[in-house]
């Protein structure tokens, strides 16, 4: 399997949320269910199986967690010499040439793309204009909403 691009940042995330599943959220879930089998028949125990349908569900994510990580690889972009260019991991603010409004992206791996938080996919149709680009370059690209035109106006690598 191919290794899948991930910001330092964005891995330390996916660690501290594994961390906490195993030390805190597994252990809680399996005390639960030893409470609740402790009341009885588990046929009609709600508590029983809410708590059977949690231990699922936290398995599930620690497995997902360890497989991100497991195929991750991690992208320390202080330490990339882009010599301006936007590349994997770089933030970028551009400004709308169709209405003016400025706009700041991060280019982060698909696992942790939020375009609420302006952090964008490598993959996405912006990303994939950006990249290779400089401060001052006009990037036109295919958009939901149509065609959009932007113009870089600064590249930052932190």
């Amino acid at each position: 399997m191919s290794k899948v691009p991930m910001t330092v940042h964005g891995a330390q995330l996916l660690r501290d949320e594994l961390k906490t599943l195993k030390s805190v959220e597994r252990p809680s879930v399996i005390t639960a269910i030893s409470e609740a089998r402790a009341h009885g028949d588990l046929k009609e125990n709600a508590e029983y199986h809410a708590a059977k349908e949690q231990q699922g569900f936290i398995e599930g994510r620690i497995k997902e967690i360890e497989g991100k990580l497991a195929n991750a690889q991690e992208v320390d972009i202080t330490a990339i010499n882009a010599q301006g260019k936007v590349v994997f991991g770089s933030t970028v603010a551009v400004i709308d040439l169709q209405n003016d409004q400025e706009i700041t992206y991060r280019i982060v791996g698909e696992d942790e793309s939020d375009i609420k938080l302006g952090m964008i996919s490598y993959t996405s149709p912006i990303a994939r204009a950006l990249i290779g680009k400089s401060e001052g370059d006009e990037i036109i690209f295919q958009a939901p909403g149509g065609e959009k035109e932007y113009e870089i106006l600064q590249v930052t690598y932190t």
